[in-house]
């Protein structure tokens, strides 16, 4: 008995180990270009160096498929390939057009599922919008922002006892916004020393969730508030955010498209600007020294607050959603949410109406600095978008691409981003 327990138990310890050592050493597709900035001119040809290892070594005889394409678009290219010794140069071929075209190598082994990936840039510099600049484009939201102007304020403020520290109070705030019981919620963090501070709004990535505010950011001597869009306290248990997402908020970035008056997002960009008023209220703000920051859609928000907003002085966005939607209708990749790569999705209105919310038209409009960051591989926010945006820009702009990188952001990429906004707000 005790023998056959020892027995079981080395099998179980042997599997054990083997399964760690998997779990710690997995396959790895790499995919590189020939250039080393992945940047190319029009009909240049690229090559894609294709490489899978375990544990940085070359794995022989491994069956991978690649497919080649501008990006989001269809494939051009797609072959399945034999690695013999774990290695292969594709000829990529080239493009006629400014954009973004993509290698994606994928493989199969042990019933896993492996991708590798890299995206190379023709002339990005010259990537025009898509979009077209509404002639009432700036008529339409200064006429909403003075409407909004007349709805009042009535902040509420709560303190988070538990989330406070020896340095910051920590709040749940909301105001009015748009008309009266529609509100703003958001996370407040202010020193607790006496004196007056610069500050930076915070504006959300998509999705519907809680949050916890930048109480780490708001130690270094600045007025935090991360802002949500729904209308809905922040502090909530995680299940509602849950029930909201998978419910009345499922697809909430394409609600109202048709029309410019009700689209989803005509609450959202006003209710920025609300965050902005509020800020201006605190008795420790400096009355001057205000960024708006943000990822993804809050990426978009960020360039939005800072065009709609002249209080703002300077701005960090990072890979922003919502630039160029209307690439897919002029056959290349368009903006988070993607909305017009559906065809039976297209009508006149909706196509009519994002242009007033394309972040292409606000980046025309920016006059304050900005700090600005993605990466060529980001599925999400496609570069061709975001590019169409920021070439848009005649503001001083600051540019650091992770060319590697998808939807997300390298800390070289951060702390060049809090550099950035501590010397635009003069923070030592």
């Amino acid at each position: 008995m005790i023998q056959s327990f020892q027995k079981c138990f080395s099998v179980f310890l042997l599997f054990f180990c083997m399964t760690l050592m998997a779990a710690e050493t997995p396959l790895k597709i790499t995919v590189i270009a020939d250039h080393s900035d992945w940047v190319y001119n029009l009909n240049e040809n690229v090559k894609f160096k294709v490489s899978v290892t375990q544990n940085g070594v070359l794995l022989n005889n491994v069956k991978i498929s690649y497919e080649i394409g501008p990006e989001k678009m269809t494939t051009v290219l797609k072959q399945t390939f034999n690695l013999i010794n774990g290695q292969l140069l594709i000829d990529g071929g080239t493009m006629q057009v400014s954009g973004f075209l993509r290698c994606t190598v994928k493989a199969k082994i042990q019933e896993i599922n492996y991708e590798g990936k890299a995206t190379v840039a023709f002339n990005p510099e010259k990537i025009k919008p898509t979009t077209t600049l509404p002639l009432d484009f700036n008529q339409f939201w200064d006429n909403a922002k003075a409407e909004n102007a007349k709805i009042p304020l009535d902040a509420q403020m709560t303190l988070l006892a538990n989330k406070c520290t020896d340095k910051m109070n920590v709040y749940q705030i909301n105001v009015q916004n748009c008309k009266i019981g529609m509100r703003v919620y958001g996370i407040l963090c202010v020193p607790k020393a006496p004196g007056k501070y610069p500050a930076i709004l915070h504006v959300p990535g998509a999705g519907v969730r809680p949050y916890s505010g930048y109480v780490t950011m708001a130690e270094k001597g600045i007025i935090t508030l991360q802002i949500g869009i729904h209308g809905i306290p922040v502090t909530l248990d995680s299940i509602v955010y849950e029930n909201l997402k998978n419910g009345a908020l499922d697809g909430y970035n394409t609600f109202n498209l048709d029309n410019k008056d009700n689209y989803y997002y005509k609450h959202v960009y006003l209710g920025c600007v609300r965050a902005i008023d509020f800020i201006n209220t605190l008795p420790e703000f400096d009355g001057h020294n205000l960024a708006v920051a943000g990822g993804t859609q809050g990426g978009a928000l960020a360039i939005v607050t800072a065009a709609l907003d002249k209080r703002v002085i300077c701005l960090s966005s990072f890979y922003p959603a919502l630039c160029d939607v209307t690439g897919y209708l002029h056959g290349r990749a368009g903006g988070w949410p993607h909305a017009f790569n559906k065809p039976s999705f297209v009508t006149d209105p909706k196509v009519e109406t994002s242009k007033y919310y394309d972040v292409v038209n606000f980046a025309k409009q920016l006059t304050v600095p900005g700090f600005y960051a993605f990466g060529f591989n980001d599925e999400s926010c496609p570069p061709t978008s975001v590019y169409a945006a920021y070439n848009s820009i005649t503001a001083p702009k600051t540019l650091l691409i992770a060319k590697e990188m998808g939807h997300s952001s390298t800390p070289e990429q951060q702390n060049r981003s809090n550099e950035f906004l501590y010397k635009q707000l003069n923070i030592k």
